[in-house]
């Protein structure tokens, strides 16, 4: 039995995460991240694609965590995050929503 393609919201979803982060948005990056995280446990997706997307929730609530952690730190969550730390973000958002473009199925005998 093959598992149904991934829908054009989650590839839009998992595609804005790193767009809103990119555009200085990354305290509402969680929204889509968020709607992302719950596609993916909720739909029957391989196991792999849930561990992708529990990876880049983990990334941002470890920057958000650190945000808030530190109270002289900038007003809003782009402007704290230093440029190294922005690329990593973006570059595992991009990570995962390619990882939901080339998921593999499950053969069929």
């Amino acid at each position: 039995m093959t598992s149904p393609r991934v829908s054009l919201p989650v590839l839009i979803t998992a595609w804005s995460v790193p767009a809103l982060v990119l555009g200085q948005f990354a305290l509402l990056s969680g929204i889509p991240l968020a709607a992302l995280l719950i596609s993916s446990f909720r739909n029957s997706q391989p196991p792999a694609l849930r561990w992708w997307s529990a990876g880049l929730a983990a990334v941002y609530f470890g920057v958000l965590a650190l945000w808030l952690a530190n109270p002289e730190s900038a007003p809003s969550l782009s402007k704290s995050m230093n440029p190294a730390v922005t690329g990593f973000f973006v570059a595992s958002g991009v990570v995962v929503a390619i990882a939901h473009h080339v998921r593999k199925t499950p053969k069929v005998r």
